[in-house]
């Protein structure tokens, strides 16, 4: 008689997956806390926007892609001179994988603030908070000139939501003003997340109706994901106004985006 068939996930596998997801939840809160230490231990708080705090921000995001098992792969050379930052957006993982290899402060959504824990640490650590929509728009690009005008480095994400990675959505470029006011170049840098079969990652976007808790359990138990990051050549702001600067950095994003698609992902991934 033949043995039966186990259609059921084995106790030792459920217990070894078990066990790897708390051993990355300890890691993730250990992280945290040490941003906390890197935060309250050097002051951060006192003077959240001095350049030099970006060396801290940028351990930290190292730290973090560490715990989810993120490989960063700078394609290029990521550009140090002062402009304003901007890049595609996926996920919150943008942050630290961003953050990993630009010493650069961030533009975030007034949400994230009232995240428990990760928007008193963002807070401490730097990261300007925007509401769409409201006026609060304009103040952030004013403080954003003077911060540029200070050589103080700010990325913020166009597109106002994220995607899925496969292409760009609608450049919103009220905040560009900054960059044309300040007359500092806009700095673009790509990002696309890839799985170990050379396709684009379907875990790591944070999309649709999912809860940021939700996301981050998804996060923990992520398989190995390469996060490959490109910049552009900057883009020099003299000549133009917001709506044509707004039109080429939708340009150079889309192309921008499409080339590194092009050299990361399987060829059939990109005929499929």
């Amino acid at each position: 008689m033949n043995p039966a068939v186990e259609t059921h996930t084995s106790p030792i596998h459920g217990f070894a997956k078990l066990a790897l997801y708390s051993k990355k939840v300890l890691a993730t809160a250990g992280a945290i806390g040490e941003g906390f230490y890197l935060v309250y231990r050097h002051q951060l708080y006192k003077d959240t926007n001095n350049p030099n705090n970006t060396r801290y921000v940028q351990y930290f995001c190292r730290q973090l892609c560490k715990v989810f098992n993120i490989e960063v792969q700078i394609h290029g050379e990521i550009p140090h001179d002062p402009a304003l930052w901007v890049s595609n957006h996926i996920s919150w993982l943008d942050v630290a994988v961003l953050g990993s290899s630009a010493r650069v402060f961030f533009l975030a959504k007034a949400e994230i603030e009232k995240w428990p824990l990760l928007g008193k640490l963002a807070k401490g650590g730097g990261t300007l908070f925007i509401k769409r929509g409201s006026g609060d728009s304009v103040k952030i690009r004013e403080q954003i000139t003077q911060f540029l005008k200070q050589d103080i480095p700010v990325l913020f994400f166009p597109e106002a939501t994220t995607s899925d990675g496969s292409k760009i959505k609608k450049v919103h470029g009220r905040i560009l003003g900054a960059a044309i006011e300040a007359k500092r170049p806009v700095q673009i840098c790509l990002i696309c997340y890839v799985n170990q079969q050379g396709e684009l990652d379907t875990v790591a976007p944070f999309i649709n109706d999912m809860t940021f808790v939700d996301h981050v359990k998804d996060v923990l138990e992520m398989p190995k994901v390469t996060a490959h990051l490109m910049a552009l050549p900057a883009i020099v702001v003299e000549g133009h106004d917001i709506e044509s600067l707004t039109a080429v950095v939708q340009e150079r994003m889309t192309e921008g985006l499409a080339e590194l698609h092009r050299q990361v992902l399987k060829p059939q991934v990109l005929t499929s």
